[in-house]
């Protein structure tokens, strides 16, 4: 239904949302808050958490100050207590000095900050004792915004495409609701927005979560039970070619790595068709492996193809693979780039080249799947990184070589007995160590006071000719959010480094202005790139020499440390500063594990250790990830469940056939058709 068919929403409106990719009201519904405001009991004013919106109950200790500067009007005033005082502040509202009396008590809350060594609160709402009584542990969505869009608009627009949409009916039978202790659907999909406290936002993300596991794993199932166990429609003979290449590389491959080419090596010349996830932490040194088994494939007549999430991913790989072949003097493998920014005739020579065999070794985006490629002898496909190409893009991928190798790359670090339950009984090779030319990263974690000294330091690495990350949790600044967002701080930062040239990286831009962006980095047009999380997904800048992660605490540390990947790559000392917002206990043991191991799996473990259900009130969401809940790090518990629920669903009917499997299927279809909507957004 269209987002215009909501009361209330017209063609303008339309169009800022449109700008969130959201474009009808069954988006709208999917659209899920970025964080709720939880309403705490308040706390005495000496225990104030420095960074955090909190409660502070208070008796006003002296005057009421007003003071005009310039065309701002500042009223200030002072509440104390046995534990300490807190200094408050607010622009232009007028109505404060007539509610606020010396000696009357009320609850103030907002943004603690400290300044000369006193806490400082700037505009905090104002309650009755009574009135905040009543909202104490209720929970209000807040929502990711577009300049021109207010999150009371998102609320009532929510509210209205549930009334335009009405009843969505269930998908799976009562008895595994009960079983698994799940929320209906239709209830979830509603309390995720409007919770009434954190105990129903907890019910409804846990359903929300199985579903998005439960129907990953059943699509990647359903495509395992209907190719098979396949023979090896492309056999092939170990080849001195890739031998010579290791050979001459200028170092030496890992254990790990050698373990897993041989792995990689049976399968492509045994008996039955390879199916393989090559699983390794950021760095590891997954893709010379699927170098090496590309050019097993030219080597004994064939064509392979590697597909990347991004346009610049792709061409890294590929000007990657061009190097390798002619600086190691590679006869017989001939690679050939296809992406959808291709000029009309430099796309057409290449789809002519890989359509007569010429070109064996290609590499693209999601545009290897168009319908007008043709693959002459297609035996191997590898798919880097996004989870999303293990389910459709894999699948219409195989579909144009008749039965080809498989080879999937990922940095995701789950453990291996929960990677078998991941990824459909894919056959999982581990590398488990780094290569021993990286320069261990220095990291160190500080608070937001840092930032001066932070900015000094990168201007530092600018002047020695390297470039720096900085990551932010938000896009624009959203309300009731208290984290930084990347238009402000590129703002700030191109104010303060004046010299440097500064690059603005985020989710909701379209592919080819994120490409472009992320190009001009890579190339060193770009000093400082101020980007949200898409930058954790594989790209390869070895001058990049700084990560900074600003409100660090809003992220899981497997993704600070997927963040942390991306320096580190090159010959110089690269360092990676975790500025958390938050003083608390928690913050700073997850920060401290982050500075004491490099290692991903280690560190998904002591996530799931530190972390607990009302951790998650920060939702995770990104326009580049196949889940906009569940946390594959975080919902381990939930993944076993739900792949046993899948195993069982595909034993029972590999097709899902069957009027008991009518509304399954159908719910899989849909989840099908959004994949593939969301990766071409």
């Amino acid at each position: 239904m269209k987002l215009t068919d909501i009361k209330g929403i017209g063609p303008k409106t339309g169009a800022l949302f449109a700008k969130l990719h959201i474009e009808t009201a069954e988006d709208l519904i999917s659209y899920y808050p970025v964080h709720y405001d939880e309403y705490l009991p308040p706390v005495p004013a000496g225990d104030a958490v420095v960074g955090g919106r909190c409660a502070v109950e208070g008796r006003i200790a002296r005057g009421v100050f007003r003071k005009v500067s310039g065309s701002k009007t500042i009223i200030t005033t002072e509440i104390d207590d046995l534990t300490g005082k807190l200094h408050l502040i607010w622009y232009n509202a007028p109505y404060v000095g007539s509610l606020l009396k010396k000696g009357s008590v009320f609850i103030f809350r907002g943004t603690v900050t400290r300044r000369r060594n006193e806490l400082y609160m700037e505009h905090p709402e104002i309650f009755t004792l009574h009135a905040y009584d009543e909202k104490i542990k209720t929970l209000s969505p807040v929502y990711g915004l577009t300049k021109g869009l207010t999150n009371n608009a998102v609320v009532k627009a929510v509210k209205g495409a549930f009334a335009l949409v009405g009843a969505v009916p269930e998908y799976l039978p009562e008895s595994v609701l009960e079983k698994y202790d799940l929320m209906g659907e239709e209830v979830a999909s509603y309390k995720i927005h409007f919770p009434a406290d954190k105990e129903e936002f907890i019910k409804a993300r846990r359903r929300i979560a199985f579903d998005e596991l439960f129907l990953f794993i059943l699509a990647m199932r359903t495509l395992k039970a209907r190719q098979g166990e396949d023979a090896n429609a492309f056999p092939m003979k170990l080849t001195w070619d890739t031998e010579e290449l290791i050979g001459s590389l200028p170092f030496a491959l890992t254990h790990a790595q050698e373990r897993t080419w041989q792995e990689i090596e049976a399968d492509l010349s045994g008996s039955s068709r390879m199916s393989r996830l090559i699983q390794g932490d950021v760095g590891s040194g997954k893709t010379i492996l699927a170098f090496l088994a590309m050019q097993m494939c030219a080597s004994n007549g064939y064509q392979s193809a590697l597909m990347a999430p991004t346009e610049v991913l792709a061409r890294q790989h590929y000007e990657k693979l061009c190097a390798l072949v002619e600086e190691h003097h590679i006869e017989g493998l001939h690679p050939v780039l296809l992406t959808g920014s291709l000029s009309a005739s430099a796309k057409k020579k290449a789809l002519a080249l890989i359509a007569d065999g010429s070109a064996n070794a290609v590499i693209g985006t999601h545009a290897l799947i168009e319908e007008r490629v043709s693959y002459k002898a297609l035996a191997l496909v590898i798919t880097d990184e996004q989870h999303r190409f293990g389910v459709c893009q894999r699948e219409a991928l195989s579909d144009k070589g008749g039965s080809p190798h498989m080879m999937v790359m990922s940095a995701t670090p789950i453990p291996r007995t929960l990677g078998i339950v991941w990824y459909g009984d894919l056959a999982v090779s581990v590398i488990d160590e780094l290569p021993g030319n990286r320069l261990p990263i220095r990291n160190c974690v500080v608070g937001p006071s840092y930032m001066p000294a932070a900015l000094r330091f990168i201007k530092k690495e600018a002047e020695a000719g390297h470039q720096a990350y900085v990551i932010c949790p938000m896009i624009e600044s959203s309300d009731g959010v208290d984290a930084e967002n990347v238009f402000d701080a590129a703002k700030k930062i191109r104010k303060e480094l004046p010299g440097l040239t500064v690059g603005i990286l985020h989710g909701r831009m379209k592919p080819a202005e994120k490409d472009a962006v992320m190009e001009a980095f890579r190339t060193g047009e770009t000093t400082i790139l101020v980007s949200t999380t898409v930058v954790e997904v594989g790209v390869d800048v070895p001058n990049a020499t700084v990560m900074l992660v600003i409100n660090a605490e809003r992220f899981g540390l497997a993704q600070l440390h997927q963040l942390r990947g991306r320096v580190g790559r090159g010959s110089a000392q690269s360092y990676c500063i975790f500025m958390a917002g938050l003083e608390s206990e928690t913050v700073t043991k997850r920060m401290e594990i982050l500075n004491r191991s490099n290692d991903g799996f280690e560190i998904a473990e002591k996530d799931f250790e530190l972390r607990g259900p009302g951790d998650l009130l920060g939702i995770r969401q990104s326009g580049d990830a196949v889940f906009r809940l569940a946390d594959p790090a975080f919902d381990r518990e939930l993944m076993e469940k739900a792949g046993k629920l899948a195993a069982a669903v595909v034993g029972d009917s590999p097709s899902l056939e069957g009027e008991n499997l009518n509304r399954v299927r159908q719910r899989l279809d849909r989840f099908m058709q959004e994949s593939m909507r969301t990766i071409t957004l």
